[in-house]
Protein backbone atom coordinates (compact mmCIF):
# COMPACT_ATOMS: atom_id res chain seq x y z
CA UNK A 1 0.00 0.00 0.00
CA UNK A 2 1.42 3.39 -1.04
CA UNK A 3 2.15 6.13 1.45
CA UNK A 4 -0.70 8.20 -0.02
CA UNK A 5 -3.33 5.51 0.50
CA UNK A 6 -6.46 6.70 2.29
CA UNK A 7 -7.68 5.45 5.64
CA UNK A 8 -10.63 3.95 3.71
CA UNK A 9 -8.23 1.64 1.90
CA UNK A 10 -6.76 0.56 5.20
CA UNK A 11 -10.23 0.00 6.67
CA UNK A 12 -11.02 -2.36 3.78
CA UNK A 13 -7.80 -4.22 4.38
CA UNK A 14 -8.41 -4.48 8.12
CA UNK A 15 -11.96 -5.74 7.60
CA UNK A 16 -10.52 -8.63 5.61
CA UNK A 17 -8.09 -9.28 8.45
CA UNK A 18 -10.92 -9.23 11.03
CA UNK A 19 -12.85 -11.84 9.06
CA UNK A 20 -10.18 -14.40 9.88
CA UNK A 21 -9.94 -13.55 13.58
CA UNK A 22 -12.09 -14.41 16.60
CA UNK A 23 -13.65 -12.04 19.16
CA UNK A 24 -10.99 -11.04 21.66
CA UNK A 25 -8.04 -11.57 19.29
CA UNK A 26 -5.53 -8.75 19.28
CA UNK A 27 -4.87 -6.79 16.11
CA UNK A 28 -1.33 -5.83 15.06
CA UNK A 29 -0.08 -2.74 16.85
CA UNK A 30 -0.22 0.69 15.21
CA UNK A 31 3.53 0.51 14.68
CA UNK A 32 3.19 -2.84 12.91
CA UNK A 33 0.37 -1.53 10.70
CA UNK A 34 2.39 1.54 9.75
CA UNK A 35 5.37 -0.61 8.74
CA UNK A 36 3.38 -3.34 7.03
CA UNK A 37 1.15 -1.06 4.93
CA UNK A 38 3.47 1.93 4.53
CA UNK A 39 0.94 4.42 5.84
CA UNK A 40 1.14 7.34 8.27
CA UNK A 41 0.16 7.20 11.95
CA UNK A 42 -2.80 9.48 11.18
CA UNK A 43 -4.12 7.02 8.57
CA UNK A 44 -3.90 4.14 11.07
CA UNK A 45 -5.58 6.16 13.81
CA UNK A 46 -8.45 7.12 11.52
CA UNK A 47 -8.98 3.56 10.34
CA UNK A 48 -9.02 2.15 13.86
CA UNK A 49 -11.43 4.92 14.98
CA UNK A 50 -13.84 4.07 12.16
CA UNK A 51 -13.79 0.36 12.97
CA UNK A 52 -14.34 1.15 16.64
CA UNK A 53 -17.30 3.37 15.78
CA UNK A 54 -18.79 0.50 13.79
CA UNK A 55 -18.38 -1.80 16.78
CA UNK A 56 -15.92 -4.05 14.95
CA UNK A 57 -13.01 -3.47 17.32
CA UNK A 58 -12.42 -2.35 20.89
CA UNK A 59 -9.46 -0.20 21.82
CA UNK A 60 -7.91 -0.54 25.26
CA UNK A 61 -5.45 2.24 26.07
CA UNK A 62 -2.04 0.86 26.95
CA UNK A 63 -3.00 -2.64 25.77
CA UNK A 64 -3.98 -2.52 22.11
CA UNK A 65 -6.89 -3.04 19.72
CA UNK A 66 -9.00 -6.20 19.87
CA UNK A 67 -11.74 -7.82 17.81
CA UNK A 68 -15.07 -6.90 19.39
CA UNK A 69 -17.77 -9.35 20.34
CA UNK A 70 -20.59 -8.81 17.84
CA UNK A 71 -23.48 -6.88 19.41
CA UNK A 72 -25.72 -6.35 16.40
CA UNK A 73 -28.77 -8.54 15.88
CA UNK A 74 -30.22 -9.32 12.47
CA UNK A 75 -33.33 -11.13 13.66
CA UNK A 76 -35.59 -11.34 16.65
CA UNK A 77 -34.29 -11.57 20.20
CA UNK A 78 -33.08 -9.21 22.92
CA UNK A 79 -30.25 -6.77 22.33
CA UNK A 80 -26.91 -7.64 23.91
CA UNK A 81 -25.96 -4.81 26.27
CA UNK A 82 -23.42 -6.77 28.31
CA UNK A 83 -20.66 -4.52 26.95
CA UNK A 84 -22.01 -1.67 29.11
CA UNK A 85 -20.88 -3.43 32.27
CA UNK A 86 -17.30 -2.85 31.19
CA UNK A 87 -17.87 0.67 29.88
CA UNK A 88 -19.64 2.00 32.99
CA UNK A 89 -17.65 3.00 36.06
CA UNK A 90 -18.24 1.50 39.49
CA UNK A 91 -20.27 4.49 40.74
CA UNK A 92 -23.66 2.79 40.83
CA UNK A 93 -26.74 4.57 42.20
CA UNK A 94 -28.49 2.48 44.83
CA UNK A 95 -32.26 3.00 44.60
CA UNK A 96 -33.32 0.01 46.68
CA UNK A 97 -34.46 2.24 49.54
CA UNK A 98 -36.84 4.20 47.31
CA UNK A 99 -38.31 1.34 45.28
CA UNK A 100 -40.89 -1.16 46.41
CA UNK A 101 -39.18 -4.52 46.88
CA UNK A 102 -42.57 -6.23 46.68
CA UNK A 103 -43.28 -4.83 43.24
CA UNK A 104 -46.34 -2.95 41.96
CA UNK A 105 -49.51 -3.47 43.95
CA UNK A 106 -52.31 -5.21 42.05
CA UNK A 107 -55.51 -3.39 41.14
CA UNK A 108 -57.89 -3.01 44.06
CA UNK A 109 -55.13 -2.73 46.68
CA UNK A 110 -55.76 -0.13 49.38
CA UNK A 111 -52.73 2.14 49.22
CA UNK A 112 -51.39 2.97 52.66
CA UNK A 113 -47.79 3.26 51.46
CA UNK A 114 -48.05 6.50 49.47
CA UNK A 115 -46.30 9.75 50.27
CA UNK A 116 -48.68 12.06 48.40
CA UNK A 117 -52.26 13.20 48.84
CA UNK A 118 -55.04 11.23 47.21
CA UNK A 119 -56.31 13.04 44.14
CA UNK A 120 -59.53 13.93 45.97
CA UNK A 121 -57.45 15.90 48.52
CA UNK A 122 -55.41 17.85 45.98
CA UNK A 123 -56.45 21.42 45.09
CA UNK A 124 -56.83 20.45 41.44
CA UNK A 125 -59.28 23.21 40.56
CA UNK A 126 -57.07 25.88 42.11
CA UNK A 127 -54.01 24.37 40.42
CA UNK A 128 -55.72 24.42 37.04
CA UNK A 129 -56.79 28.03 37.47
CA UNK A 130 -53.30 29.03 38.61
CA UNK A 131 -51.67 27.32 35.64
CA UNK A 132 -54.11 28.98 33.23
CA UNK A 133 -53.41 32.44 34.69
CA UNK A 134 -49.68 31.80 34.57
CA UNK A 135 -49.82 30.73 30.93
CA UNK A 136 -51.50 34.01 29.96
CA UNK A 137 -48.61 36.10 31.23
CA UNK A 138 -46.71 37.66 28.30
CA UNK A 139 -43.36 36.66 29.84
CA UNK A 140 -44.46 33.15 30.93
CA UNK A 141 -41.97 31.44 28.61
CA UNK A 142 -39.05 33.79 29.19
CA UNK A 143 -35.93 32.61 30.94
CA UNK A 144 -36.31 32.66 34.72
CA UNK A 145 -33.62 34.03 37.05
CA UNK A 146 -31.18 31.44 38.37
CA UNK A 147 -32.45 31.93 41.93
CA UNK A 148 -36.10 31.96 40.91
CA UNK A 149 -38.78 34.58 40.51
CA UNK A 150 -38.37 37.39 43.03
CA UNK A 151 -42.03 37.30 44.08
CA UNK A 152 -41.94 33.55 44.66
CA UNK A 153 -38.72 33.83 46.66
CA UNK A 154 -40.46 36.44 48.82
CA UNK A 155 -43.27 33.97 49.51
CA UNK A 156 -40.82 31.29 50.62
CA UNK A 157 -38.91 33.81 52.74
CA UNK A 158 -42.17 34.65 54.52
CA UNK A 159 -42.82 30.96 55.17
CA UNK A 160 -39.40 30.56 56.75
CA UNK A 161 -39.84 33.61 58.98
CA UNK A 162 -37.19 35.04 61.27
CA UNK A 163 -34.72 37.22 59.42
CA UNK A 164 -34.92 35.30 56.13
CA UNK A 165 -35.03 37.59 53.09
CA UNK A 166 -35.81 36.84 49.43
CA UNK A 167 -32.08 37.17 48.71
CA UNK A 168 -31.48 34.13 50.96
CA UNK A 169 -33.84 31.95 48.88
CA UNK A 170 -33.29 29.85 45.76
CA UNK A 171 -36.26 28.18 44.08
CA UNK A 172 -35.71 24.49 43.31
CA UNK A 173 -37.45 21.78 41.31
CA UNK A 174 -38.97 20.22 44.42
CA UNK A 175 -37.63 18.71 47.59
CA UNK A 176 -35.74 15.79 46.08
CA UNK A 177 -33.79 18.17 43.85
CA UNK A 178 -32.91 20.21 46.93
CA UNK A 179 -31.59 17.11 48.69
CA UNK A 180 -29.32 16.23 45.81
CA UNK A 181 -27.97 19.77 45.52
CA UNK A 182 -27.19 20.20 49.21
CA UNK A 183 -25.49 16.83 49.58
CA UNK A 184 -23.23 17.58 46.61
CA UNK A 185 -22.58 21.17 47.67
CA UNK A 186 -21.61 20.66 51.29
CA UNK A 187 -19.73 17.36 51.52
CA UNK A 188 -17.21 15.69 49.25
CA UNK A 189 -17.43 12.06 48.08
CA UNK A 190 -16.53 9.64 50.84
CA UNK A 191 -17.55 12.03 53.63
CA UNK A 192 -19.96 11.08 56.41
CA UNK A 193 -23.37 12.75 56.72
CA UNK A 194 -25.34 12.39 59.92
CA UNK A 195 -29.02 11.44 59.60
CA UNK A 196 -31.82 10.76 62.03
CA UNK A 197 -32.59 7.09 62.58
CA UNK A 198 -35.02 6.34 61.03
CA UNK A 199 -34.90 8.79 58.14
CA UNK A 200 -36.44 9.54 54.75
CA UNK A 201 -35.27 6.89 52.23
CA UNK A 202 -35.05 9.46 49.43
CA UNK A 203 -32.49 11.38 51.47
CA UNK A 204 -30.45 8.25 52.15
CA UNK A 205 -30.44 7.43 48.43
CA UNK A 206 -29.50 10.98 47.45
CA UNK A 207 -26.66 11.05 49.97
CA UNK A 208 -25.26 7.76 48.72
CA UNK A 209 -25.62 8.88 45.09
CA UNK A 210 -23.46 11.90 46.02
CA UNK A 211 -20.82 9.51 47.38
CA UNK A 212 -21.58 10.23 51.05
CA UNK A 213 -21.83 7.77 53.94
CA UNK A 214 -25.05 8.17 55.98
CA UNK A 215 -24.37 7.73 59.71
CA UNK A 216 -27.51 7.16 61.83
CA UNK A 217 -28.25 9.11 65.01
CA UNK A 218 -31.04 7.61 67.16
CA UNK A 219 -34.33 9.39 67.88
CA UNK A 220 -36.96 9.08 70.59
CA UNK A 221 -40.43 10.57 70.95
CA UNK A 222 -38.95 14.09 71.24
CA UNK A 223 -36.83 13.80 68.10
CA UNK A 224 -33.13 13.28 67.57
CA UNK A 225 -31.08 12.90 70.75
CA UNK A 226 -28.66 15.85 71.04
CA UNK A 227 -26.22 13.92 73.25
CA UNK A 228 -25.81 11.22 70.62
CA UNK A 229 -25.67 13.84 67.88
CA UNK A 230 -22.71 15.46 69.62
CA UNK A 231 -21.03 12.06 69.95
CA UNK A 232 -21.60 11.34 66.25
CA UNK A 233 -20.05 14.66 65.19
CA UNK A 234 -17.04 13.98 67.41
CA UNK A 235 -16.55 10.40 66.25
CA UNK A 236 -17.04 10.93 62.51
CA UNK A 237 -15.85 14.48 61.87
CA UNK A 238 -19.02 15.02 59.82
CA UNK A 239 -19.82 18.53 58.65
CA UNK A 240 -23.49 17.98 57.80
CA UNK A 241 -26.57 16.77 59.69
CA UNK A 242 -29.74 16.07 57.71
CA UNK A 243 -32.95 16.23 59.73
CA UNK A 244 -36.73 16.71 59.55
CA UNK A 245 -37.60 18.57 62.76
CA UNK A 246 -41.30 19.07 61.96
CA UNK A 247 -43.62 16.10 61.23
CA UNK A 248 -40.70 13.82 60.51
CA UNK A 249 -40.99 11.15 57.82
CA UNK A 250 -41.61 8.34 58.72
CA UNK A 251 -42.45 8.85 62.40
CA UNK A 252 -44.29 12.23 62.23
CA UNK A 253 -42.28 13.24 65.33
CA UNK A 254 -41.81 16.94 66.14
CA UNK A 255 -38.42 17.93 67.58
CA UNK A 256 -39.05 19.46 70.99
CA UNK A 257 -38.40 23.16 71.59
CA UNK A 258 -35.50 22.48 73.98
CA UNK A 259 -33.85 20.06 71.56
CA UNK A 260 -34.18 22.52 68.68
CA UNK A 261 -31.86 24.89 70.53
CA UNK A 262 -29.55 22.05 71.51
CA UNK A 263 -29.26 20.72 67.95
CA UNK A 264 -28.18 24.13 66.69
CA UNK A 265 -25.71 24.52 69.55
CA UNK A 266 -24.20 21.08 68.88
CA UNK A 267 -23.82 21.79 65.17
CA UNK A 268 -22.24 25.21 65.77
CA UNK A 269 -19.76 23.67 68.21
CA UNK A 270 -18.83 21.08 65.57
CA UNK A 271 -18.47 23.70 62.83
CA UNK A 272 -21.12 21.83 60.84
CA UNK A 273 -24.24 22.56 58.82
CA UNK A 274 -27.76 21.46 59.68
CA UNK A 275 -29.86 20.65 56.64
CA UNK A 276 -33.47 21.19 57.73
CA UNK A 277 -35.95 19.38 55.50
CA UNK A 278 -39.20 21.25 56.22
CA UNK A 279 -41.30 19.40 53.63
CA UNK A 280 -44.34 19.06 55.93
CA UNK A 281 -44.86 22.66 57.09
CA UNK A 282 -48.32 22.73 55.50
CA UNK A 283 -49.29 19.26 56.73
CA UNK A 284 -50.21 20.09 60.32
CA UNK A 285 -53.43 18.76 61.79
CA UNK A 286 -54.76 22.07 63.02
CA UNK A 287 -52.53 22.80 66.00
CA UNK A 288 -49.57 25.20 66.22
CA UNK A 289 -46.61 24.40 64.00
CA UNK A 290 -43.12 25.14 65.39
CA UNK A 291 -40.96 27.78 63.76
CA UNK A 292 -38.39 26.42 61.31
CA UNK A 293 -34.88 26.01 62.71
CA UNK A 294 -33.65 28.56 60.18
CA UNK A 295 -35.84 31.25 61.76
CA UNK A 296 -33.65 31.12 64.88
CA UNK A 297 -30.34 30.82 63.04
CA UNK A 298 -28.22 33.94 62.57
CA UNK A 299 -24.86 32.59 61.42
CA UNK A 300 -25.67 30.37 58.47
CA UNK A 301 -25.61 27.05 60.34
CA UNK A 302 -28.97 25.98 58.90
CA UNK A 303 -29.67 25.21 55.26
CA UNK A 304 -33.44 25.13 55.04
CA UNK A 305 -35.38 23.20 52.42
CA UNK A 306 -39.11 23.25 51.82
CA UNK A 307 -41.54 22.24 49.09
CA UNK A 308 -45.08 22.77 47.82
CA UNK A 309 -45.34 19.24 46.46
CA UNK A 310 -46.69 17.39 49.50
CA UNK A 311 -49.55 19.77 50.38
CA UNK A 312 -50.53 20.33 46.74
CA UNK A 313 -49.87 17.63 44.12
CA UNK A 314 -47.03 15.31 43.03
CA UNK A 315 -46.31 17.21 39.82
CA UNK A 316 -46.04 20.64 41.43
CA UNK A 317 -42.28 20.19 41.62
CA UNK A 318 -41.52 23.53 43.25
CA UNK A 319 -39.46 23.95 46.40
CA UNK A 320 -36.90 26.30 47.89
CA UNK A 321 -33.56 26.36 49.66
CA UNK A 322 -32.64 29.02 52.20
CA UNK A 323 -28.90 29.46 52.72
CA UNK A 324 -26.57 32.23 53.87
CA UNK A 325 -22.89 32.79 53.28
CA UNK A 326 -20.53 31.03 50.87
CA UNK A 327 -22.69 27.89 50.79
CA UNK A 328 -25.37 29.92 49.05
CA UNK A 329 -23.05 30.68 46.14
CA UNK A 330 -22.01 27.01 46.03
CA UNK A 331 -25.66 26.04 45.63
CA UNK A 332 -26.18 28.66 42.93
CA UNK A 333 -23.18 27.31 41.06
CA UNK A 334 -24.70 23.83 41.08
CA UNK A 335 -27.95 25.23 39.77
CA UNK A 336 -26.11 26.89 36.88
CA UNK A 337 -24.34 23.63 36.05
CA UNK A 338 -27.34 21.32 36.51
CA UNK A 339 -30.22 23.03 34.75
CA UNK A 340 -29.73 26.85 34.73
CA UNK A 341 -33.15 27.57 36.30
CA UNK A 342 -36.52 26.06 37.19
CA UNK A 343 -39.13 26.25 34.41
CA UNK A 344 -40.77 29.65 34.58
CA UNK A 345 -44.37 28.54 33.81
CA UNK A 346 -44.31 26.20 36.82
CA UNK A 347 -42.88 28.94 39.04
CA UNK A 348 -45.56 31.36 37.83
CA UNK A 349 -48.27 28.76 38.49
CA UNK A 350 -46.91 28.10 42.00
CA UNK A 351 -46.88 31.82 42.71
CA UNK A 352 -50.45 32.18 41.46
CA UNK A 353 -51.54 29.26 43.65
CA UNK A 354 -49.99 30.32 46.95
CA UNK A 355 -51.01 33.94 46.44
CA UNK A 356 -54.69 33.09 45.99
CA UNK A 357 -57.35 32.83 48.73
CA UNK A 358 -57.94 29.27 47.53
CA UNK A 359 -54.55 28.21 48.91
CA UNK A 360 -55.30 29.28 52.45
CA UNK A 361 -58.69 27.58 52.28
CA UNK A 362 -57.05 24.42 50.98
CA UNK A 363 -54.42 24.32 53.75
CA UNK A 364 -57.03 24.86 56.47
CA UNK A 365 -59.34 22.23 55.02
CA UNK A 366 -56.48 19.79 54.54
CA UNK A 367 -55.54 20.07 58.22
CA UNK A 368 -59.04 18.99 59.23
CA UNK A 369 -59.12 16.10 56.77
CA UNK A 370 -55.70 14.81 57.80
CA UNK A 371 -56.59 15.05 61.50
CA UNK A 372 -59.80 13.08 60.97
CA UNK A 373 -58.12 10.46 58.78
CA UNK A 374 -55.34 10.01 61.32
CA UNK A 375 -57.83 9.54 64.14
CA UNK A 376 -59.89 7.06 62.08
CA UNK A 377 -56.90 4.93 61.11
CA UNK A 378 -55.28 5.03 64.57
CA UNK A 379 -58.53 3.93 66.21
CA UNK A 380 -59.13 1.17 63.67
CA UNK A 381 -55.60 -0.20 64.00
CA UNK A 382 -55.79 -0.15 67.80
CA UNK A 383 -58.95 -2.22 67.53
CA UNK A 384 -57.85 -4.63 64.78
CA UNK A 385 -54.11 -4.99 65.53
CA UNK A 386 -53.77 -4.51 69.31
CA UNK A 387 -50.24 -5.98 69.33
CA UNK A 388 -48.94 -3.17 67.12
CA UNK A 389 -47.66 -0.10 68.98
CA UNK A 390 -48.40 3.35 67.57
CA UNK A 391 -46.58 5.54 70.10
CA UNK A 392 -47.71 9.12 70.67
CA UNK A 393 -50.62 10.54 68.64
CA UNK A 394 -49.18 12.55 65.75
CA UNK A 395 -49.78 16.29 65.34
CA UNK A 396 -49.10 16.47 61.63
CA UNK A 397 -47.81 14.63 58.60
CA UNK A 398 -49.22 11.84 56.47
CA UNK A 399 -48.18 8.67 58.29
CA UNK A 400 -48.32 6.46 61.34
CA UNK A 401 -45.12 4.72 62.45
CA UNK A 402 -46.08 1.35 63.87
CA UNK A 403 -43.81 -0.91 65.90
CA UNK A 404 -44.44 -4.61 65.41
CA UNK A 405 -44.23 -7.22 68.19
CA UNK A 406 -40.80 -8.54 69.17
CA UNK A 407 -39.52 -11.11 66.72
CA UNK A 408 -41.74 -9.97 63.86
CA UNK A 409 -40.35 -9.59 60.35
CA UNK A 410 -41.52 -6.33 58.77
CA UNK A 411 -40.93 -7.60 55.23
CA UNK A 412 -42.97 -10.73 55.91
CA UNK A 413 -45.78 -8.66 57.46
CA UNK A 414 -45.80 -6.25 54.50
CA UNK A 415 -45.92 -9.19 52.11
CA UNK A 416 -48.83 -10.71 54.04
CA UNK A 417 -50.60 -7.34 53.98
CA UNK A 418 -50.20 -7.22 50.22
CA UNK A 419 -51.86 -10.64 49.96
CA UNK A 420 -54.99 -9.31 51.70
CA UNK A 421 -55.07 -6.23 49.51
CA UNK A 422 -53.27 -3.58 51.59
CA UNK A 423 -49.97 -1.88 50.70
CA UNK A 424 -47.81 -0.65 53.60
CA UNK A 425 -44.18 0.49 53.71
CA UNK A 426 -41.49 -1.78 55.13
CA UNK A 427 -39.71 -0.09 58.01
CA UNK A 428 -36.26 -1.45 57.17
CA UNK A 429 -35.84 0.93 54.23
CA UNK A 430 -35.95 3.96 56.57
CA UNK A 431 -32.77 3.01 58.42
CA UNK A 432 -29.23 3.83 57.31
CA UNK A 433 -27.92 0.80 59.23
CA UNK A 434 -29.41 -2.20 60.99
CA UNK A 435 -32.92 -1.38 62.31
CA UNK A 436 -33.31 -1.77 66.08
CA UNK A 437 -36.87 -3.12 65.72
CA UNK A 438 -39.42 -4.17 63.12
CA UNK A 439 -41.66 -1.31 62.02
CA UNK A 440 -44.13 -0.30 59.32
CA UNK A 441 -44.99 3.12 57.92
CA UNK A 442 -48.74 3.28 57.34
CA UNK A 443 -50.11 6.29 55.52
CA UNK A 444 -53.57 7.80 55.75
CA UNK A 445 -53.45 10.40 52.94
CA UNK A 446 -53.21 8.26 49.80
CA UNK A 447 -56.34 6.17 50.47
CA UNK A 448 -59.58 7.18 48.78
CA UNK A 449 -61.53 7.94 51.96
CA UNK A 450 -61.97 7.14 55.65
CA UNK A 451 -64.05 4.06 54.92
CA UNK A 452 -61.13 2.64 52.97
CA UNK A 453 -58.86 3.23 55.98
CA UNK A 454 -61.21 1.28 58.24
CA UNK A 455 -61.40 -1.56 55.73
CA UNK A 456 -57.61 -1.63 55.42
CA UNK A 457 -57.24 -1.93 59.21
CA UNK A 458 -59.76 -4.79 59.22
CA UNK A 459 -57.76 -6.65 56.58
CA UNK A 460 -54.49 -6.05 58.44
CA UNK A 461 -56.08 -7.61 61.51
CA UNK A 462 -56.50 -10.89 59.63
CA UNK A 463 -52.81 -11.48 58.86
Amino acid sequence: MLDSSTSGDLVTTLRALLAGLSPGDRLPSSRELIARHHVSPVTVARAIAQLAAEGAVVTRPGSGTYVATPRTRTGEGPADTAWQTIALTDRAVDTRSITDALGPAPAGTIMLDGGYLHRSLQPTRALGAALARAARRPDAWDRAPTNGLAALRAVFAGMAGGGVTPEDVMVTAGGQSSLSMVFRAVAGPGSPVLVESPSYPGALAAARAAGLRPVPVPMDDDGVRPDLLADAFAMTGARLFYCQPTFHNPTSTVLSAERRRQVLDVARAAGAFVFEDDFARHLGHGGPVPRPLVADDRDGTVIHGTSLTKPAAPSLRIGALVARGPVQERLRALRRVDDFFVARPLQEAALELVSSPAWDRHVRGLATVLRDRHAELASALARETPDWSQGRPVRGGLHLWVRLPAGADDIAVARAARRVGVAVSVGTRYFAAEPPEACLRIGFAAAADRAELVEAARRLGTI
